[in-house]
């Protein structure tokens, strides 16, 4: 009776006009059903399964991982026997006997549907189950979904055309092994071996009897037998599978029963973080990310790449330098406080390859209170980049950089005072002249007749504004360019305005560390890299930028740069307080109008840093009212007193155990100019000194000369008469 009407159900549902041999599904062999079905697909396409990518620390280290589905495949032989057991005995026992349709089970499926009028039993071969899990992988449209998924006949049928295709095409242990790696276990957990990490923290192939129960019980509903969901519920569904393995004879009635009393622990389970968000780097995470979306090679669109980057099973190396990273971290505990209302961050490169080795700041990744999703260290090219601050008289490096390559020496003088009226004072850009007639500049530091090197120690700036009115603004502007400097707000160039000397322009502490930089290694610049390596899941190099670098400006140049800014450094100097060691450090600091943002960056041969503290919440007001900084109100807001710290303990501990290395020395040439710069600054100095000698008032015309008196000869008086001596009394006065 049962056989008739399992034979009559699958009539009906084939009334549609395919003649499929019964027989030939029931055997274990599908190559003569092929032949005698009409228009079956010849083979499932399927898609490459979502595995997920790791992004990797230099050292090789996680820093996070990216998925939509937790998945991490593994060969057949990485699956201990005892759960391939367990899969097949509660979701296939005939796997390895039957063909592309177990008859059997298909049957007694069937017989039930049809007395309960609607597909209410599968019935379905891990092959079976193999298609349909690809179809809804495949599925790009929610209507491809619907459509893998349909309580329907029409589906079944659908789904076992396709099976005939697979099992002609792979061998049962090549069908598992896919169908393992495919399947979901519950939790975010697809694949054996996601899940076995996921639950109990061990491999799929060092899974225990009772383990293997429980996994193999989830596969049938991943949401209803998920332990994390329904603990008891999952309980019972791994039981189930120990009795039917004892009833199978796969296992003993004695194992069963010692792995039915054991309990599911859930001590051990793991979440695998999935993003930026869970790193412990999270801006430098996101940032990796964004130049990730950036690569062609990862896919067309950037929405391609997103989705390859989230499930093409990529390991991503990156430059960050965890032990580099931790010192730049130290830092900033050291001097900041989440609650701080003012915000402070820290960008560590590496000269002559553009590494970035480190990036951090004070305010946490969030969205809560005192948090923030927003990379200071960063440009506005992506969600999360803040877009930088204005920099301040960190920009005079480029200014001496643009002097020095014009062939103006160090010893260069300009007469500096406080302030200066720059009305009639244009200034040429590379495009023309601009000027600025209100602008009277003052100096916060020493004034005077001064040289390149003075004016660098105490950051004058009528100097360099002069000196940069003399050069020109185009050649710093230039260079600056050349060294990866541009505006972090719009990404467009800097403008080339009277005040550039003294950084209006908004950067950033990568950019401006990445600048400083290429003078530690002698003008070569290097583009700033964070991804350095991307390997597809075969272990195969996709194409990514890799270090790129030029000479951007001469060596001479930079030596010259590298021994003004050390001036910077020597007692004395505004950043004086913060060398440290027997280290070559060169540096300047900066700040910005109205005190809203003050810098500090610097420089080893090493390593190269900035440092910045700023206001950024709008609307910008000035560090020195109402803000704080490491819990207390910042009454002096400087480069070098209150940047500069930061960036003194970054770099201390990030050039711990590094090569002592020194700067080059400049060319006399370079110090002095040539004989005939030293003439004519000679002639200056004279000029100058005569300059400070009192002047004469002016004689006003028709005004007649002043005779002066005769001279008389002086008078000598006689000599005084002297009075007679008087002899002492004998006795002694009365004393009053």
């Amino acid at each position: 009776m049962v056989k008739f009407l399992g034979v009559s159900v699958l009539a009906g549902a084939l009334a549609a006009g395919l003649v499929i041999p019964f027989a030939g599904f029931a055997g274990s062999s599908t190559s003569g059903v092929a032949g005698s079905v009409q228009d079956l697909p010849v083979e499932l396409q399927t898609v490459p399964l979502q595995i997920r990518s790791r992004i990797l620390a230099s050292d090789g280290s996680l820093i996070a991982t990216l998925y939509e589905q937790n998945r991490m495949p593994v060969p057949l032989s990485q699956v201990s026997p005892i759960m391939r057991k367990a899969i097949i005995a509660i979701e296939d026992d005939r796997f390895y006997q039957h063909g592309a349709l177990d008859a059997k089970g298909t049957l007694r499926a069937m017989v039930r549907n049809q007395s309960e009028g609607a597909v209410q039993q599968g019935g379905s071969s891990i092959t079976q189950q193999f298609v349909k899990l690809s179809l809804i992988a495949k599925a790009k449209t929610e209507a491809e979904r619907e459509q893998a998924t349909a309580v329907t006949y029409e589906r079944k049928l659908t789904e076992l055309r396709y099976a005939i295709g697979v099992e002609d095409q792979y061998s049962k242990d090549e069908i598992l092994e896919k169908y393992l790696n495919l399947v979901n276990f519950g939790d975010g957990a697809y694949g054996v071996q996601a899940a076995a990490q996921h639950y109990f923290r061990t491999s799929a192939k060092n899974l225990t009897l009772a383990q293997a129960a429980m996994l193999a019980g989830v596969v049938k509903n991943p949401t209803g037998y998920d332990p994390t969901n329904d603990l008891k519920r999952s309980r019972e569904r791994r039981d189930v599978v120990l009795r039917r393995m004892a009833e199978l004879q796969v296992i003993t009635p004695k194992q069963a029963a010692a792995a039915i009393k054991t309990q599911i622990d859930l001590s051990k389970l793991r979440k695998v973080p999935n993003g930026c968000a869970s790193s412990n780097y999270p801006f430098y995470c996101e940032y990796a990310v964004s130049k990730l979306l950036e690569n062609p090679a990862l896919g067309a669109t950037v929405k391609d790449r997103d989705h390859y980057l989230k499930t093409g099973g990529l390991t991503i190396r990156t430059s960050l330098d965890p032990r580099i990273q931790a010192a730049a971290q130290a830092s900033i505990r050291s001097h900041t406080k989440t609650t701080d209302t003012a915000v402070a961050a820290i960008t560590i490169v590496q000269p002559g390859s553009g590494l970035v080795k480190a990036m951090v700041q004070s305010r946490p990744y969030g969205i809560g209170k005192n948090q923030t999703s927003y990379n200071y260290n960063v440009e506005k090219s992506y969600d999360g980049g803040y877009g930088g601050f204005q920099n301040g008289s960190t920009m005079k490096a480029f200014t001496i950089a643009g002097a020095l390559e014009k062939g103006l020496p160090m010893n260069y003088k300009i007469n500096s005072p406080s302030p200066i009226d720059l009305s009639g004072k244009k200034f040429s850009t590379c495009k023309g002249t601009t000027e600025d007639p209100d602008y009277t500049p003052k100096n916060s530091t020493k004034s005077g007749y001064l040289t390149m090197l003075e004016a660098a120690r105490n950051s004058t700036n009528t100097y360099f504004l002069q000196l940069s009115q003399r050069t020109g603004l185009c050649a710093p502007a230039t260079i600056a360019a050349k060294l990866g400097m541009y505006n972090a707000q719009t990404l467009g160039p800097l403008d080339q305005v009277v005040s550039f000397t003294l950084g209006v322009g908004y950067t950033t502490p990568l950019m401006l560390s990445n600048a400083y930089a290429s003078f530690a290694a002698r003008g070569k610049y290097c583009a700033p890299l964070v991804v350095t390596s991307v390997l597809d899941k075969a272990g195969r190099a996709i194409k990514t930028p890799g270090v790129n670098c030029k000479q951007a400006i001469r060596q001479d140049v930079a030596d010259g740069v590298n021994r003004v800014l050390s001036a910077v450094m020597e007692p004395g100097g505004t950043g004086g307080r913060l060398n440290f060691g027997r280290w070559d450090l060169a540096g300047k600091t900066g700040t910005i109008q109205d005190n809203r943002a003050v810098w500090f960056a610097g420089y080893a041969p090493n390593l190269a840093a900035a440092a910045v503290v700023a206001d950024a919440t709008l609307p910008y007001t000035n560090l020195m009212y109402r803000h704080t900084l490491d819990g207390e109100d910042i009454s002096d807001p400087t480069g070098s007193g209150t940047a500069g710290p930061l960036w003194k303990s970054a770099m201390e501990g990030a050039l711990k155990g590094l090569p002592l290395r020194r700067f080059a020395a400049p060319t006399a040439r370079m110090v002095n100019g040539t004989p005939a710069q030293q003439k004519a600054q000679a002639e200056q100095d004279k000029k100058y000194e005569l300059s400070k000698k009192p002047k004469k008032p002016p004689v006003k015309p028709g005004t007649p000369p002043v005779v002066p008196p005769p001279v008389m000869p002086p008078v000598i008086p006689p000599p005084p008469v002297m009075p007679p001596p008087v002899k002492p009394p004998t006795k002694p006065t009365a004393q009053r």
